[in-house]
């Protein structure tokens, strides 16, 4: 099978490209007024609305039947939920003098979120690793960060003058856990049409998070937030980004190599280890930083969102030629729990235990 087609182009997420357009919305008409309530409790409402689809779409029987590999997945979520977070904490001796306090909140907001679910299994595709494998990895990061996110949110973003109260956590059991447990509850009920109109509920998941970031960035421009920021310190920001995925990439591919593990389940913990999910943080952060602060608190997200899929799709494309040159391209069958596809970067079909998409 002939490997992918090697491109410079780099990936730009469309999606990325809409949310920019939405906060340029903000910028210029933000919500104020009459439609400021209406703007809020519509973005409430979406939130809820995302995490029941995320609780119907996800099938945690088929999950559960790939912990036969266990150990690979714990390296996985003690990176995301482990590494990640001490290296956030560390960011710490930046502020105030390369970033603001605010943030340096967001930068470490992101550090406690779990991964992707689509392109971590994406690019270990591309990559020729351990697809089957990547599938559940991504799928218990989601899992468990519906729980450990907002706990280590409250643990480490506490500490830090963030508000993350009781009140909070109440909010993120009423707003995003119960949602997504009565998607899972109606999923058998559901999940036909759901399958059948995953194009339409794509855009709904998108749809939803546009509307979310709009309302919360209208928030920040009329609580004059921005004021707060320049450019150099976003500049700043996006260099303490790459740095702390740099770091990230080749400590996971060290622990991997480390650990005895394969070539291709190394792959495995490089792709799902580095990812942080733009999907399930936005609407946690609604939750947890309710008030004009939210935009500043979302914006190191949207930046590494996209900073991961660049740099991720250059090493995922470099991996993957390779192994197809050292006549390592193989797959094996999927498992028995394993419906449904999800479509690769480079156009390859992806078996998936998760049906639809948690970024």
């Amino acid at each position: 099978m002939p490997g992918p087609t090697p491109t410079r182009r780099l990936p730009v997420d469309p999606f990325v490209t809409a949310l920019l357009c939405v906060v340029g919305l903000a910028l210029l008409l933000p919500a104020g007024g009459a439609a400021a309530p209406v703007a809020s409790d519509a973005a409430v409402g979406a939130v809820g609305l995302l995490f029941f689809l995320y609780g119907a779409r996800l099938s945690t029987r088929e999950a559960m039947e790939g912990l036969r590999q266990w150990r690979l997945h714990g390296v996985v979520l003690a990176i995301t939920f482990g590494l990640f977070p001490l290296l956030g904490v560390a960011c710490r001796i930046f502020v105030p003098t390369l970033l603001p306090q605010q943030l340096y909140q967001g930068l470490l907001f992101l550090c406690l979120l779990p991964s992707t679910v689509q392109s971590s299994i994406a690019f270990t595709s591309i990559a020729r690793g351990n697809t089957a494998a990547a599938v559940c990895s991504a799928t218990f990061s989601s899992l468990f960060g519906i729980v450990l996110t907002p706990l280590l949110a409250a643990l480490l973003l506490g500490t830090h003058g963030a508000g993350i109260t009781s009140r909070s956590l109440l909010g993120i059991v009423e707003q995003l856990l119960l949602p997504f447990l009565a998607g899972q509850l109606l999923r058998r009920r559901i999940i036909a049409a759901l399958t059948r109109h995953r194009r339409i509920l794509g855009l709904v998941d998108r749809g939803s998070i546009l509307l979310v970031v709009y309302s919360a960035f209208s928030e920040a421009v009329l609580g004059g937030v921005w004021r707060q920021v320049s450019l150099p310190r976003l500049g700043i920001l996006a260099v303490l980004e790459a740095a702390l995925l740099a770091l990230v990439l080749v400590s996971s591919a060290l622990i991997g190599r480390r650990l005895g593990v394969d070539q291709r389940d190394r792959k495995v913990i490089v792709f799902c280890g580095s990812k942080k999910s733009l999907a399930t943080g936005i609407p946690m952060a609604t939750v947890l930083f309710p008030g004009p602060a939210l935009g500043l608190t979302v914006l190191p997200l949207m930046l590494f969102h996209q900073l991961q899929l660049m740099v991720c799709a250059v090493l995922a494309r470099r991996w993957g030629a390779e192994a197809v040159a050292a006549g390592e391209d193989h797959e094996p069958a999927p498992g028995r729990g394993q419906t449904g596809h999800l479509t690769a970067l480079g156009g390859r079909p992806v078996a998936s235990c998760a049906h639809g998409e948690l970024r």
